[in-house]
């Protein structure tokens, strides 16, 4: 552990829960209220140092939000806003959040209270026993339907398999150190997966498991289609493996077009069963045929991935920010 490390544990690091929100106005009373109190109590018992606050990131919203954290945040010294110029997509706003909000340390959790607040402190905990990055892990899956909980586990290990490093039933639920914060600051990715980038930082990390609940209210805002981009989006990210799946696919092809060729000479020769042409011309151009456009759609995506990264658009645009904790020096 090196000298400033140990001097920032010395003393209760100043804590900043970083919220991404769109069009949550039914569950913000609750959200605020809970976060107020366990921001409270951390301090009252030493755990975080004063100027600790909530910010809250408004991803575009349609409803009240941006209006209730402005109202919150002209009230209540923790709590402060950060509004996007348009709706940017849940990883783009988290980043964001990331960026721009100050603290010794940053927790990020979804506003629609399914990440148990009660492992907070034991995050903390482990940032003052030397982590810099701890992973909030669901303990178990069992309120989740057989197809969520399905899915989202083959997920976890199709990532696995393709080489992306994850970290097993981790969604965004994190604590990061100022430090990491600011080496992820460094990354210039146009298409965000913060899943597998985070832990590629390379810094020490620890786990705390946790049981995820149900929503308070509204409605999710990530159907089953976002679930399926995030997805896509993670493995052509942080992998080439589809890529040299296609030369693999090429191979066996190969392999296979071969034995149909001999399996056609066999036929033709000892058999009086053939239809001249049709064994050495249609099976083979319908199976290429699918797998071509199988293979350009995949190259297509990296090839895309790589025109989007060309361009340098930003990512985001702060439209503005309120509360006591920003300053003219906040990055944005």
């Amino acid at each position: 552990m090196d000298i400033q490390k140990a001097t920032d544990l010395a003393h209760p690091p100043v804590l900043s829960l970083v919220l991404p929100c769109y069009n949550e106005q039914e569950v913000l009373p609750e959200t605020t209220a809970r976060l107020q109190a366990m921001l409270a109590r951390l301090q009252a018992n030493g755990e975080i140092a004063e100027g600790s606050a909530i910010y809250y990131v408004d991803d575009g919203s349609r409803d009240r939000t941006w209006e209730m954290i402005h109202d919150y945040a002209e009230r209540h010294a923790d709590v402060c806003g950060i509004k996007l110029s348009r709706n940017r997509g849940h990883q783009n706003a988290l980043l964001c959040g990331l960026l721009t909000a100050p603290g010794d340390i940053l927790i990020s959790l979804d506003a629609d209270l399914q990440d148990d607040l009660e492992a907070i402190p034991q995050m903390i905990q482990r940032y003052r026993e030397g982590s810099e990055i701890v992973f909030g892990v669901r303990r178990k899956r069992t309120k989740d339907t057989f197809f969520k909980r399905f899915s989202a586990e083959s997920y976890y290990k199709f990532l696995a398999m393709m080489g992306v490093q994850i970290v097993y039933n981790h969604a965004d639920y994190r604590l990061m150190s100022r430090r990491a914060v600011e080496s992820l600051r460094g990354y210039d990715e146009t298409h965000l997966f913060l899943r597998g980038l985070v832990p590629q930082l390379g810094y020490k990390g620890a786990i705390v498991e946790f049981d995820r609940a149900e929503r308070f209210a509204g409605e999710s805002k990530y159907p089953l289609t976002k679930m399926l981009s995030l997805a896509w989006q993670g493995v052509t990210s942080f992998s080439a493996y589809p890529l040299r799946l296609i030369t693999g696919i090429g191979m066996i092809i190969s392999v296979i077009s071969l034995v149909m060729a001999a399996w056609a000479v066999v036929t033709k020769l000892f058999t009086d069963s053939a239809l001249p042409g049709w064994a050495s011309t249609v099976i083979p151009m319908y199976f290429l045929g699918g797998v071509q456009l199988l293979s350009l759609g995949i190259i297509g995506e990296y090839v895309a991935k790589i025109f989007e990264s060309s361009k340098k658009r930003p990512r985001f645009h702060v439209e503005s920010l309120c509360g006591e904790r920003f300053t003219d020096a906040t990055p944005r």
